[in-house]
């Protein structure tokens, strides 16, 4: 196990470096006495090399002669401690947290555990090497030609959240040895799709490297969405097609081309290490008490250290600590920089704010001020899921100017309101606006609001109009997981019905879900298979589904729903009144005109808001005050009673003409907008409906 010559090398750069004569290698561990390099042919260990020197919490080497190619992994050594979080132990094979390729999955197995099993304060023997995937060296990806992003700006905004196996993996238009992987992306059937949509940004769920769940294992089941990771900076292996990580690369070029960006969702919360009875991958090995948060106080008799669980995953990244910040900010600028990346959706992100002692949520944590301020990933789209388990966990609108926000209040209102609810027209009036009450501070834009109804994390658009509670038995928790009290009406009888009527209504309710998307202030994001009917069958957390729940059934597309996706995202587009850049607060214009007024159905006086179900109003948009373009008014008229209302129309702006643009009650009548000229009385709006007039000129 001789033959290599280590030296010095250099601790600036972590991770392993390929050069032309050799490779650089850095890690990062306050604790650990002494760190190895191990090298592998296939499966044999050839070599155990110590890094010869430290730089502060740097251990580093140089190795003359290694090559791209060569399989490696680490071994840290120290005291073994678990009371104090140190638990280190040479008998497991670590990864790189800095590898930028690996040579599989970490695949659980029972000799991955850091302590004897039952026996926290013992450490397990067993080798791990031969239950563990090797880091790969790679030479580092040519950076990436500014000029190939399509920097759209916040206001042309469409996010598309899609999962990369679900979305590809029963295209009929794809290759089928391309379905469910990276190059599927990028394939014309699936960019002709995007495109129809107006997609202006593909947000794909995790694809960083991830571990299925010990517990999944068990069960025979896999971690399908990703949630969960191993290696921050390498491709999951999983999703690899022909082209290996090649055709990611080339994926995000082809969506480039079409003036597609791609967002990432990042798991900088916790990792797939898990609590203390989880698998030794990589930073409990390298640096227990440095890359995690701990419990403060002293373990019980005969236990390790607590960790501190504000994901719900069994651990917390420590984000106030140096390490655990630059591993996520250089896997970021990878991302951005290595493939293309425009941009990353930050998983449970007040972990990512929460800096002192006593977790409290700062928006000028350090992270969040790094990240604002890195000049590779400050213009980039940036946005916060704004919910965690810590202290006070639920943060909506707190996050800094800068970073967009999934606005999870827009959903709950506009489900709410057209399923009844109390005061659900009064909320829904606000989220048409963009939640101003949650996101109109600090100098943040409409924008920054993420409007939707469904995302990979509960009922589908089609669920919450056929189920009224979750159907989560497949998933192994007895139905106990996921939401327990989704905001849904299935119209009917609960469940898949072929009684024409239910259908009808069915049909009714989601198309006035999506145009509500559509047609808010703010950024709209829409699920992946919504606009094509898709359906899990009452599962709101099919996490663990890697099969039909969860892959989009493209033969079985609902033909009209797609249509009226397509009509409605391309209305959004085309007027400009319905993407302002400026809060609309009914300020007085240069004209006298107000921003926004509300009218009743006969708009001759304000709704009756005072009404706790209030039937009805009308909403009429013009640009905001202060803008050097004025753009074309719009009116929106919601009915969310059981019956049709006579409807008024306000006067039309002076030498234009009310037109209907789009009309949610049914498909054919939706095939008919904007034809002629509506006039201003004698109109009528079916119940449960939404309607918009644009003002063309007469």
């Amino acid at each position: 196990m001789s033959g290599w010559r280590i030296t010095e090398g250099r601790p600036d750069r972590l991770g392993l470096r390929c050069d032309a004569s050799g490779a650089d290698i850095a890690v990062a561990s306050e604790t650990a006495e002494r760190i190895e390099l191990c090298l592998f042919d296939g499966p044999r260990e050839t070599a155990r090399l110590t890094l010869p020197e430290r730089t502060g919490f740097i251990h580093h080497g140089r190795v003359e002669g290694l090559r791209p190619g060569q399989l490696y992994g680490l071994r840290a050594h120290g005291p073994w401690d678990p009371a104090a979080a140190r638990r280190f132990n040479p008998a497991k094979l670590l990864l790189d947290p800095w590898a930028t390729a690996l040579s599989g999955r970490p695949d659980w197995h029972d000799g991955q555990r850091a302590h004897a099993p039952g026996a926290p304060l013992t450490p397990d023997p067993r080798d791990s090497a031969p239950h563990m995937p090797r880091c790969i060296a790679a030479p580092p990806p040519a950076p990436v030609d500014p000029a190939e992003r399509p920097r759209r700006p916040w206001s042309e905004t469409l996010i598309y959240e899609a999962h990369v196996r679900a979305l590809t993996r029963r295209h009929p238009d794809v290759p089928a040895p391309l379905r469910g992987t990276y190059e599927a992306l990028g394939h014309p059937a699936i960019l002709d799709h995007l495109d129809g949509l107006g997609v202006t940004a593909l947000e794909l769920q995790p694809i960083a490297c991830f571990a299925d769940e010990p517990r999944l294992v068990a069960l025979g089941l896999t971690n399908h969405w990703g949630y969960n990771p191993a290696a921050l900076l390498a491709p999951e292996p999983r999703f690899m097609g022909p082209g290996g990580a090649a055709g990611l690369r080339e994926a995000i070029r082809a969506l480039h081309a079409r003036g597609i960006e791609v967002i990432l969702d990042v798991v900088a919360n916790h990792t797939a290490e898990l609590e203390a009875e989880g698998p030794m991958l990589s930073l409990r090995g390298l640096c227990d008490a440095g890359y995690y948060r701990h419990a403060p106080e002293a373990p019980a008799r005969g236990e390790g250290r607590a960790y501190v669980n504000w994901s719900g995953c069994g651990n917390t990244l420590d984000l106030s600590n140096p390490m655990a910040q630059r591993l996520v900010l250089d896997a970021l600028r990878h991302w951005a920089e290595g493939y293309g990346v425009d941009g990353f959706r930050f998983d449970l992100a007040p972990v990512l704010g929460r800096d002192g002692p006593d977790g409290a949520f700062d928006a000028g944590a350090g992270f969040l001020d790094a990240l604002r301020q890195d000049p590779v990933l400050a213009p980039l789209k940036l946005i916060a899921e704004p919910w965690d388990l810590g202290p006070h966990g639920y943060r909506l609108g707190d996050f800094p100017a800068g970073i967009a926000e999934w606005n999870d209040r827009f959903r709950d209102d506009v489900r709410g309101a057209w399923r009844g609810d109390p005061q659900g027209a009064q909320r829904l009036a606000g989220a048409l606006l963009g939640s101003a009450q949650s996101f109109d501070r600090g100098g943040r834009p409409p924008t920054d609001t993420i409007n939707f109804v469904a995302a990979h994390d509960g009922f589908t658009l089609a669920d919450q109009t056929a189920y009224a509670a979750r159907r989560n038995q497949a998933n192994g928790e007895d139905n106990r997981d996921g939401h327990g009290g989704e905001i849904s009406d299935p119209l009917g009888p609960d469940g898949p019905s072929q009684d024409p009527a239910v259908q009808a209504a069915r049909g009714a309710r989601r198309r006035a879900l999506m145009a509500c998307v559509a047609l808010s202030q703010g950024t709209p994001m829409l699920l992946a298979g919504d606009e094509l009917g898709r359906t899990q069958q009452g599962n709101n957390n099919a996490y663990c589904q890697d099969n039909e729940t969860t892959w989009i059934d493209w033969a079985g597309a609902d033909a009209a729903l797609l249509d009226f996706a397509r009509r409605a995202f391309s209305l959004r587009a085309r007027l400009p009144a319905l993407r302002q850049r400026r809060w609309l607060h009914g300020e007085p214009r240069e004209d006298g005109l107000p921003e926004v007024e509300w009218l009743n159905p006969a708009a001759d006086g304000p709704p009756a808001w005072e009404e706790e179900r209030l039937p009805s109003f009308q909403l009429l948009i013009r640009g905001a005050a202060g803008l050097a373009e004025d753009p074309a008014p719009v009116l929106i008229v919601v009915n969310l009673g059981a019956a049709p209302l006579p409807l008024t129309l306000p006067p039309p702006p002076a030498l234009a003409a009310w037109r209907l643009a789009l009309a949610t009650a049914a498909p054919a009548e939706a095939a008919e907008e904007g034809d002629e000229a509506v006039e201003t009385g004698d109109e009528r709006i079916e119940a449960g409906a939404l309607r918009l007039y644009e003002a063309a000129p007469a």
